[in-house]
């Protein structure tokens, strides 16, 4: 038995390699549809890997108030909503009246995102980020020290000269020198490097390791912007008292903002976890895209597959009804057409796959993704291709194995 199919697998590959043009342009378009599904797939779930890391470093226990929801859309013929700035007022009142327990309160504010860092001969291209914060944002955005230390409530309401530094930052101009206790340059103001904060990495462009934190009230002595547009965010110790805390928080800020109780709120507030579902939800529909992309693809696939099967029966009558006189059985028959329609299916699968993820990874390259090699999809991607076959394969493999050998012997 075992020697009968190798011996089909042996006849399957030699008519392979005799219908080779047709064979391969039926092998194409199967892989299409699984680079299709391969490919989105695992760039949607490089994507979702990205965005959830970051959202999901700030914690499930953290909660920020901002100028406008995330989700916040204009409907049709709807005039755009305009909330005002929270302002540096907006966040003092805040600090005075929001004293939740278990709760820390993170102040911040980019001063700029070109800013231009020198220390001694070296200096950086004007594309580093400067923030000014409070002592609390380093532990409530997820951020780690890797070197050194963070800044203390002291240092900030003193506008100490001190600031912590991001990872490529300390790659670009201290080279191999430790950056702790070194002085930088930062618009003409210096600077004494008290940390440097482990790597997070790029998202959209975006490179969170370059970039400059500094004391609150130091950075709003050097960005004197009055529409400056500052971020709360508060961190919840207790997971418990998380939705509390927010509750209260609401209330806190919209008493601050003197909105009466049938006012809409004119300011957003969100939760990391919230904005983790909603990117869920978000990639789910791409992941459903996909899926619709694919199946149409693979449905054409197959009827290219039975089709080129078909043809091959055909051609070949006379060869199968040699095969019947000489003594072959229906069955031995049928399992060779299902056999070649089986490896030209797993051909288009493997190519299909291999293509699927070189897109996902270039991809991820391109817009500075977490790939991560999508095996749900490439098991998928099996499953459906030896579906394909054997759905493509029976009913060709059947009418070969019909076929009167008489009848056969006389076809030219």
């Amino acid at each position: 038995m075992f020697s009968l199919v190798l011996e089909n697998i042996r006849i399957a590959f030699d008519s392979i390699k005799g219908q080779l043009l047709r064979t391969i342009l039926t092998i194409l378009i199967i892989a299409i549809g699984i680079t299709a599904l391969v490919g989105i797939l695992s760039a949607v779930s490089a994507l979702e890997n990205t965005i959830s890391s970051d959202f999901s470093s700030m914690g499930a226990n953290t909660f920020n108030i901002q100028r406008y929801e995330f989700t916040a859309r204009r409907q049709a013929g709807e005039r755009q909503k305009i909330n005002p700035i929270i302002s540096y007022q907006n966040i003092r009142d805040f600090q005075d009246q929001y004293n939740y327990p278990f709760t820390k309160t993170s102040v911040s504010f980019t001063g700029t995102s070109m800013a231009e860092v020198k220390f001694e001969n070296e200096k950086t291209d004007p594309e580093v980020t400067v923030i000014g914060a409070n002592e609390n944002f380093i532990q409530n955005s997820g951020l780690k020290v890797s070197e050194g230390r963070e800044f203390n409530a002291l240092e900030v309401d003193n506008n100490s000269n001190v600031c912590i530094i991001g990872s490529d930052l300390v790659k670009a101009i201290f080279k191999d020198e430790n950056p702790i206790d070194q002085t930088i340059s930062v618009r003409g103001f210096k600077f004494k490097v008290i940390g440097a904060l482990e790597s997070k990495g790029s998202t959209f462009g975006n490179n969170q390791d370059l970039r400059v934190i500094m004391p609150l009230q130091k950075a709003r002595s050097i960005f004197t912007n009055a529409n400056i547009n500052y971020a709360l965010s508060v961190m919840v110790e207790k997971k418990e008292l998380l939705e509390q805390a927010q509750d209260d928080a609401i209330v806190s800020f919209r008493n601050i903002r003197g909105l009466n109780p049938v006012e809409e709120n004119n300011f957003g507030l969100e939760r990391s976890d919230d904005l983790i579902n909603r990117i869920g939800a978000i990639t789910g529909v791409l992941s459903t895209a996909a899926w619709i992309i694919s199946i149409i693809t693979i449905l054409g696939s197959s009827i290219a597959l039975m089709n080129i099967m078909l043809v091959s029966v055909s051609e070949r009558t006379r060869e199968i009804g040699v095969r019947k006189a000489l003594g072959a059985k229906q069955g031995t028959i049928a399992f060779q057409f299902f056999i070649e329609t089986i490896i030209i299916g797993q051909l288009g699968g493997i190519l299909g796959m291999i293509i699927g993820v070189l897109l996902g990874v270039g991809v991820s390259a391109a817009f500075d993704f977490q790939f991560s090699m999508p095996w749900s999809a490439m098991i998928w991607a099996s499953v459906i291709t030896f579906l394909v076959a054997i759905v493509s394969g029976s009913y060709p493999a059947s009418k070969a194995s019909k076929l009167d050998p008489i009848e056969s012997l006389r076809y030219e």
